[in-house]
């Protein structure tokens, strides 16, 4: 379900045991390593097995069986990568799994993840949105009634729903929870494993002023009814320096390095999980307006968990910005398979010197992380060098 999935968690199903399924029919959300999909059947019949909500297995794991009634697919399970060892599993009389097959037909795999249960052990059903709302309101789904199908708790269900007087804790008494390890995080402490350890960083730190762009940005805001923001401008900035500047979108491939001609530029969005990158293509040809329209639905998929595989692929060039965050500056860990990635810190009011005067003004520090296998730090400075021009002459990002 995506390029890089290892393994999946099965979050919940949409069906269970002794339903009649058609093919097309959602049955299923599954976790990747990227975001929380639903998992879709192609095979017509009745659910004869499903392997256990909350099971984290291996792709080509059989997870689901579809097929005749009273149908024998035993053989099928024999032959399949088995998932008992790795979760129980249920024969028409339990209601949770994950991939799908039928009998006599090639299996199919998905990933699993804790689904929110009852007090008496009964499952709760609810879709990928309510339950991102529902975490971050603190609300417990068992005590949430469905309005969906099924019963199934979605988003106006959390959004109405009222709870009863909450009981006081106990001051004094200690507590604590293990979270499970999603698998985005998995997938983000392998990749940044790899990233860090096996490609050599190194730092280029560079203050750029942006009192031009601040007044640019407010003057373009006057003529426009979607909001430019800073951000908007650093990538396009970014995405312009890049064209000048080749050698920076670039991937080490081991016996090559690719030049990238296009320029696609990842944004990383912070998500409860972890993060994600969602990429802006081609944006050194899109205007301001197109670039922040593109990032602001980007990242609200990502907090959604509603992202799409070619939404997250194909990125040459990664921006991190914290300075919303208060952040004065840091270094952030290159994006494979990008051989750099650019980090932004806030922009402060200070005082600037310049021709041997002082002045109130507002400076930026950013920080480029480079893997030197790709990249030379003079490569890395030439392209510092014209982003803050960019930025400081907002103007020539117009032309």
């Amino acid at each position: 379900m995506s390029d890089t999935m290892e393994e999946g968690t099965i979050v919940s199903w949409f069906v269970k045991l002794g339903d009649t399924v058609k093919s097309s029919e959602m049955i299923a959300d599954v976790e990747t390593d990227k975001a929380t999909m639903e998992l879709e059947n192609f095979e017509k019949g009745e659910v004869l097995y499903l392997l256990e909500e909350g099971a984290t297995v291996p792709v080509e794991t059989v997870i689901a069986v579809i097929g005749k009634k009273g149908e024998d697919f035993q053989d099928l399970l024999k032959a399949a990568p088995a998932a008992a060892e790795e979760a129980p599993a249920a024969e028409v009389k339990a209601s949770a799994s994950v991939p799908v097959a039928a009998p006599g037909a090639p299996a199919t795999t998905a990933p699993v993840v804790p689904a929110a249960s009852t007090s008496s052990n009964e499952r709760v059903f609810a879709s990928p949105l309510a339950k991102s709302m529902a975490e971050e309101k603190g609300i417990d789904l068992s005590l949430v009634a469905g309005s969906g199908d099924n019963g199934r708790i979605i988003k106006k269900d959390i959004e109405n729903y009222v709870p009863s007087a909450a009981s006081t804790a106990a001051v004094g008494v200690e507590s604590f929870e293990d979270v499970p390890v999603s698998q985005m995080r998995k997938t983000i402490a392998k990749r940044l494993a790899e990233s860090k350890f096996s490609a050599p960083h190194f730092y280029l730190t560079k203050e750029i002023k942006m009192d031009a762009v601040l007044a640019a940005r407010k003057r373009m805001n006057e003529y426009t009814e979607s909001r430019i923001s800073i951000n908007d401008i650093i990538v396009k900035a970014a995405a312009v320096a890049l064209k000048s500047h080749p050698n920076i979108n670039s991937s080490w491939l081991g016996d090559r390095i690719r030049r990238n001609h296009h320029v696609h530029i990842g944004v990383a969005v912070a998500i409860d999980d972890g993060l994600l990158v969602p990429v802006v293509r081609f944006a050194d040809s899109k205007s301001l307006s197109q670039i922040g329209a593109e990032v602001r639905d980007l990242a609200g998929k990502a907090k959604t968990k509603e992202l799409k595989p070619q939404d997250w692929e194909g990125n040459t060039f990664t921006i991190s910005n914290l300075g919303a965050f208060g952040i004065d500056e840091f270094t952030a860990i290159v994006n494979p398979p990008d051989a750099c990635i650019l980090a932004i810190g806030s922009s402060k009011e200070t005082i600037i010197v310049e021709n041997g005067e002082m002045r109130p003004g507002h400076v930026m520090k950013v920080t480029l992380s480079c893997d030197h296998r790709a990249v030379d730090g003079v490569t890395g400075a030439n392209f510092l060098k014209t982003f803050a021009e960019l930025l400081e002459e907002p103007v020539r990002l117009l032309v």
